[in-house]
This record gives structure tokens, sequence and C-alpha cells, in this order.
């Protein structure tokens, strides 16, 4: 009987239910778009630099990250492969030998990472074979490279063209060879795009003079939330002969940025939380200033006022449950469509961007947990404010209220 007055009393003025339900969906509908895009932002640029290039462990001779110098190396043994190979957290291991040379093309010469990698696994981590805009991928057994797309475009390179690599090799040896360009790949972060230079390990421990040596090994493993606890694990396994590093570690300046940005996230959710509570609470105000007198009666023939409060709060809840569910509805296409297709930016904006090393590209991530906190966020709050006419029906007097 109650639930059935409750649903009455709802559309009576169904104009005033659907204004009320409209605010609360709307305040849904932003709270969870503005969560989405700031996991999705943080998400792809976490994916671009770690899961595209640095994994989510690395692991190093010790000093190496403090002195990144090719005298750094170390040499690949067994054993410390078959304790990779044990942990059943570590699903990629890849090998690499990295420093920075110069690259000529003709008459023009540019600073540029060498990365010697394992083709297949390289690929297996970062799938850098997916990100051929020309050309094709390289093998273990020849001696060509991939060029990222920026770094081509300033020497003016294309597929098939000759590339002279200079540098210093292992223990101060003169390093120098001609390679044939084999495919250029887009890398989606501008600052690696610019200057990396992809060849295989074997060709790139020849080149160097560095015979079975390393400078890292980059580990993928089967959840990116379980990188502190692997690297706790093999740091306790591998020995104190290395150094073993998290993402977080190697690049503290974005997880600061996140942090950063998710705290401002709070400050941005307060305010809009703020502004809904103070539209969500002058909504419940006009309601129930405008049936002072409908109270008055009701409680004038009887209606005991515990029972016209339960139908109050029915009425509060009801209309913001109905307003959340109705949010989600709307906000769930909004966000599977820029999870799909992202914004992005172009002209001015773009490069403002790059020149923090930030790609523009803005994409949502669909995440339920998102969907069901911001729902309940905003459910308590509207359910809080619905106390008010609780408030005010216990302190009403009837004979003044009719009068009204």
């Amino acid at each position: 009987m109650i639930l059935k007055l409750i649903w009455r009393n709802l559309w009576r003025n169904s104009r005033r239910t659907l204004i009320t339900m409209a605010s609360i969906a709307f305040a849904v509908l932003f709270a969870i778009l503005m969560k989405s895009l700031q996991d999705g932002v943080f998400n792809n640029l976490i994916k671009n630099v770690v899961r595209y290039y640095s994994g989510y462990v690395q692991i190093h001779q010790k000093g190496y990250w403090d002195e990144q110098v090719l005298d750094n190396c170390f040499e690949m043994e067994n054993v410390l492969t078959n304790k990779l190979q044990q942990n059943s957290q570590i699903k990629e291991i890849v090998p690499r030998l990295e420093t920075f040379v110069l690259i000529s093309k003709e008459n023009t010469s540019k600073g540029c990472m060498l990365v010697g990698t394992d083709a297949v696994k390289e690929n297996n981590l970062t799938q850098l074979k997916s990100k051929l805009i020309n050309g094709s991928y390289f093998n273990n057994n020849e001696a060509s490279v991939i060029l990222a797309e920026g770094l081509a475009k300033r020497i003016n390179a294309k597929v098939n063209d000759t590339i002279v690599l200079f540098g210093q090799g292992f223990h101060g040896a003169m390093a120098a060879g001609k390679y044939k360009v084999k495919g250029i790949v887009h890398l989606a972060l501008p600052a690696l795009n610019d200057a990396f230079v992809y060849l295989p390990l074997t060709a790139t421990q020849y080149f160097l003079g560095a015979e079975n040596r390393l400078t890292s090994i980059s580990l993928g493993i089967d959840n990116p939330k379980n990188g502190n606890i692997v690297v706790k694990n093999l740091k306790t396994t591998i020995g104190q002969k290395y150094e073993v590093m998290s993402w977080q570690e190697m690049m503290p300046e974005i997880d600061n940025h996140i942090k950063a940005d998710g705290f401002s996230f709070y400050i941005f959710s307060g305010i809009l939380y703020l502004i809904i509570g103070f539209g969500l609470f002058g909504t419940i105000l006009m309601m129930t200033l405008e049936r002072t007198r409908e109270f008055g009666m009701l409680i004038a023939i009887g209606m005991k006022k515990n029972k016209l409060k339960l139908i109050l709060l029915g009425e509060t809840f009801l209309i913001t449950l109905l307003g959340v569910v109705l949010g989600m509805l709307l906000s769930l296409p909004s966000v599977l469509y820029l999870q799909e297709k992202p914004i992005r930016f172009s002209g001015e904006i773009a490069k403002a961007y790059e020149q923090f090393g930030f790609e523009a590209v803005f994409p949502t991530e669909f995440n339920p947990v998102v969907f069901i906190n911001q729902s309940l966020v905003v459910l308590c709050m509207a359910t809080l404010i619905g106390l008010y006419p609780l408030w005010f029906v216990n302190g009403l007097n009837p004979v003044e209220a009719m009068k009204k």
C-alpha cells in the first residue's frame, strides 16, 4: 500500500519528478564521464610509455640506472634466465642492449637511442610489428634497422635506404656500421618517436663489441597491478648483483603526474558534487514547500508523522534511484564511444602536448567499478539531502500548514 502511494505521489506532478530525475541523471553522467576520461588518459599514457617500451619491470646491472653507460652492462647468464622463467607472474622476458649513438644519412646526422632487441620477444611485449607504417619487420638473423617515424623524417630516410650508425662501444671501443632500413614504425609517445632506432640484438652486440651482454631485461607481467610484488620477489631471488625496478621507480615524473592529477580529480569532483548538491537541494526544498498544505491535511486526518516520513523518504530514494539508473544508461554509450573513438587534438594544441612528451589523445576507459562508485556517491548524496523533508515534517504544525 505504501509503495503504491509513493509511486502515485511521484507522478502526480510528473514535471517536478522529471526535473529532479534529470538533475540526478546528469550528475551521474558528468561524474562517470570525468572519471572514465581521467582513467583512460592515464592508462593510455602508461601504455604508451610502459607497455610499449620499458615494460612494467626492468632488471639492470647494479648501479646502471644511476650511470647509464655501456660499461655498466651485464652478461646474460642461464641461472638468471631460469629464475625468471620460474616466476609464474612473468609472461615475457625481453633482453635489450641500449646506448646513444649518432645516426647519419648522407649529410644529415642526428643523435638517437639504439635499441638492440630480440625481434620476436620485443614484438610479444610491445607489439612493435603492429606499429609499422612502412616496410616490413626485421628478424634476429639479419643486420637491418627499424626507424621511428619522427627520426626517419629528421634524417630524411626511407625504406631500403642505407644509414650509418656511429658511437662508442663496450670498454671505449669505436663502433661504426652501415645498415639497411627495413621498416618505419610510429611510436605514440613523441619523445620515443623522434629518437628510436631498433636493431636485432645479435647485430647490436657485434656492432658495440659487447657479445652476450645486455643493459636491461624488460619484463611483461600477468597483471600490471602486481608490479611491486614482482619486484619484491625478484629482489630476493636473483641476488644483489642486479637492480630490479618498477616503472614507477624508473619514471617517477609520470607517476607523480598521475598522482597529482588524481588529487585534482577529487577537487573537481568535490566542486561538481557541491554544485549538484545545491541544485538537488533546491529541487527538494521546492517540492517540500509546495506540499506543505498537503502534509498538514494528512496529519490532521490522522496520518502519523512517522508514516509520512517513511513515504517521503521512499519518494526521495525512489526518484534518486531512477535518476541514477538513467544517468548510468546515458553515460554507458558515451564512455564506450569515446573508448573506441577518443578525442584527438591537432594543430597548436597537439604541439603543446607534444612539447611535454604526451600524445594529444584523450580516450575513456570502461570500468564497471567507476559506474558503481560514482552512482553510489550521487545516490548517497541525494538520499542525505532527502532527509530535509523528514526534518520539515517533524516540526510541522498541521493547523498552520493548512492555512498556507
